[in-house]
């Protein structure tokens, strides 16, 4: 009887979390000049398409939700390692709408210096240069990466990171125009705990520097899985299942660059 019910609390709490938390908990991101200004330009920076549906979900419709967000993606390649890179920019574009990111705001790059791999490393002046004009071009406030792992170790998403990295440098500790926020990488168990991550991410969130450290949980999470759907030529049972087990479908923890 006791195993039962032991069971029955196991399913019903991460379903309860899922239904209750993402509202409760639903914060904009810290930033003391978000007061002086209607709208706050956040840039999503990512390294191959379907990263922003695979690992970004949470926070891109959290963003969406809370209102006073203008946000902009781009992605640093076509991913054509495997010569797909045509349609993987097309299925960004689609996957960006289900996530609330308008077409015009997706842009999809083709670089001979960026190009996908885990062999390719990535020019990180080019990288510099292309940031600058995108945060002076759209006058971004805010810049979301990956952190220096990655994720998933991916030497590409790694560059992205170095890349926002020598940005916030370059711009200096004192009077800062723009924050950087990097994804906060975990351990593989914590990263494949699906839901029941949401209960450690918020505990751990709740006990740390608010002003360092951010929470998203997803407000539908279906709403992810349907994104990463529009990427048909990355539909393989894998990712499929990376989809519905990782944390990143679930929840997005941010921690703020700082140099």
């Amino acid at each position: 009887m006791l195993g039962w019910m032991a069971l029955g609390v196991a399913v019903s709490l991460p379903v309860l979390c899922l239904l209750c938390f993402p509202t409760v908990l639903l914060r904009p991101l810290p930033d003391p000049q978000k007061n002086a200004r209607t709208k706050t330009n956040v840039l999503l920076l990512v390294a191959h398409p379907d990263d922003e549906s695979m690992f970004f979900g949470p926070t891109l419709l959290s963003l969406s939700k809370l209102g006073g967000y203008s946000i902009r993606v781009i992605c640093l390649s076509t991913g054509n390692a495997d010569g797909l890179g045509a349609r993987r920019k097309l299925e960004m574009v689609a996957a960006c709408s289900v996530l609330n990111v308008p077409e015009d705001s997706v842009e999809v790059l083709d670089h001979p210096a960026l190009q996908d791999g885990f062999g390719c490393h990535w020019d990180q002046p080019l990288i510099l240069k292309l940031l600058q004009q995108a945060v002076t071009t759209h006058n971004i406030h805010v810049i979301l990466t990956f952190d220096s792992y990655g994720v998933s170790g991916h030497p590409n998403h790694r560059s992205v990171s170095a890349g926002v990295r020598r940005l916030h440098h370059k711009n200096g500790p004192k009077g800062e125009t723009v924050q950087g926020w990097e994804l906060v990488s975990t351990n593989i168990m914590r990263k494949f705990c699906g839901p029941l991550e949401m209960f450690v991410s918020v505990l751990t969130w709740v006990h740390s520097d608010q002003r360092e450290m951010h929470c998203f949980l997803n407000p539908s999470p279906i709403t992810s899985i349907m994104a990463m759907s529009r990427h048909q030529s990355q539909s393989v049972w894998y990712r499929r299942l990376f989809v519905l087990f990782a944390r990143y479908t679930y929840v997005n923890t941010l921690k703020q660059i700082r140099t």
